[in-house]
């Protein structure tokens, strides 16, 4: 089912990545979980910033290098010290080097499954897909997905504070006919979509007025409306799901936490600028903003689904802009994250469905070599929420082809997040019948919390 492209520029947030804009309100808030007064015990973190490095970043160009490697292996980058004794990353990524204190360095992390959209699925929602096939075209965003995190974490905890559980930016994984799964809640309904943005933070006319009442709305007109539809509902009129929608859709209106947190140029000049004025920095500067609305999870894309599938010009496009703005963007976030005392109670993670092959190569037809998928050994970021940093969890072979000590999947990862936010793993779930499964198969990677 692809996700509908916005109508105009105002309206470029939808509610639910299959919702169309404009609060499509039955839909949106239909099907709410049957769990809906479930709750769970607190987590460390309030909050989980998933920075999706959208294609497969090379893990060997970047946080696993292998300067000893024979040439055909070890690519054209090298290698620079980190704060951590013996610990280097790639030249192109100075601001990471110098803040490693906050970051634990997982170069273990592993899987089987090398083709984007399957890979994508399994790091949004921490699962398989269900009755996955072979081809592409089989794999596409569908109501049999598993539910992303937002979406797991609505069920289980849904709010009735206009603030919502999760938020996707600054797009949707499209390209072409495909459509990325594990964007929405999957067989859980579109109530529990997360709110998705769709268009660039760094766009001079970005601005975030969806939520907010229409010019010359009475807000005293809105409340009135709300009370009317109360009484209408307390005299037995109307189906009793469709008046809690409706609720719902007041407490969205009338909530202006998330309103605020879009208005990027409240942020001094400066700050901005710290983060890098282009889509990657602007998109992690509304993620924090976001946080500090209250909104529990916000997955930040960076990039259109191919942005670091650098089966072509890898270390050009690495060099010149991929590396360079998601430094800049991961050290502001980070700085200011401590600044305001958000980052031990937000757990950020940044990473990819997967990484690159140990071999450089060149597609058919092209002169500059690449690297193509490569989901056996890769690298990924984990700071805040409790996370001890100034540390590399794993270790890949000398040629970074495979993990030689515990592997970690994208499924552990999900019940990594779950937990942090005080979500068991294997808390259930019921599916469109009624069925009931648990939310996760992974287990929990408790070794970034433990000062070891």
């Amino acid at each position: 089912m692809p996700i509908p492209q916005p109508p105009s520029r105002r309206a470029f947030l939808q509610v639910g990545a299959s919702t169309a804009v404009g609060l499509n309100l039955p839909t949106l808030l239909a099907g709410r979980a049957t769990a809906a007064d479930r709750q769970t015990p607190a987590g460390k973190s309030k909050s989980v910033i998933l920075v999706n490095l959208t294609g497969g970043m090379s893990h060997l160009d970047s946080l696993d290098m292998k300067p000893d490697a024979p040439a055909e292996i070890r690519g054209e980058f090298k290698p620079a010290p980190t704060t951590i004794p013996g610990v280097q990353v790639c030249e192109h990524l100075p601001q990471l080097a110098t803040r490693m204190r906050h970051w634990a360095l997982v170069r273990s992390l592993s899987h089987g499954e090398n083709g984007h959209l399957p890979g994508t699925h399994r790091l949004l929602t921490g699962a398989t897909m269900p009755n996955q096939r072979l081809t592409d075209l089989d794999n596409v965003l569908s109501r049999r997905d598993w539910p992303c995190y937002a979406a797991g974490l609505n069920f289980l905890r849904p709010r009735h504070d206009g603030v919502p559980n999760g938020v996707t930016l600054p797009h949707s994984l499209i390209e072409g006919p495909l459509t990325w799964p594990g964007q929405h809640a999957g067989f859980l309904g579109p109530a529990n979509d997360p709110m998705l943005v769709t268009q660039d933070p760094n766009s001079p006319t970005f601005r975030m007025d969806t939520f907010t009442l229409a010019d010359g709305t009475d807000p005293r007109r809105v409340d009135e409306r709300r009370r009317l539809l109360e009484q209408i509902g307390a005299a037995g009129a109307g189906d009793p799901a469709f008046r809690g929608h409706q609720q719902r859709a007041f407490e969205l209106l009338s909530s202006g936490r998330v309103a605020g947190a879009f208005q990027l140029d409240r942020e001094p000049v400066r700050v901005r600028d710290r983060y890098g004025r282009n889509q990657f920095g602007q998109s992690l500067l509304l993620a924090r903003r976001l946080v500090q609305a209250g909104v529990p999870i916000v997955q930040a894309n960076m990039g259109i689904v191919q942005t670091w599938d650098t089966h072509v010009d890898n270390w050009g496009r690495l060099k010149t802009r991929l590396l360079p703005w998601l430094d800049q963007a991961l050290a502001a976030l980070v700085d200011d994250l401590e600044a305001e005392g958000l980052l031990g109670e937000t757990l950020v993670a940044a990473l990819g469905e997967f990484g690159r092959t140990p071999k450089v190569s060149n597609l058919p037809g092209e002169t500059i070599p690449g690297r193509d998928h490569w989901a056996h050994v890769y690298s990924g970021l984990f700071a805040g929420g409790g996370v001890v940093g100034g540390r590399v969890i794993g270790k890949s072979d000398n040629v970074g082809a495979h993990p030689v000590t515990t592997s970690y999947t994208p499924f552990d990862v999900g019940a990594t997040v779950y937990q942090a936010l005080g979500v068991e793993p294997d808390a259930e779930i019921r599916d469109a019948l009624n069925r009931p499964t648990h939310i996760n198969a992974g287990r929990p990677v408790d070794v970034l919390f433990q000062n070891r």
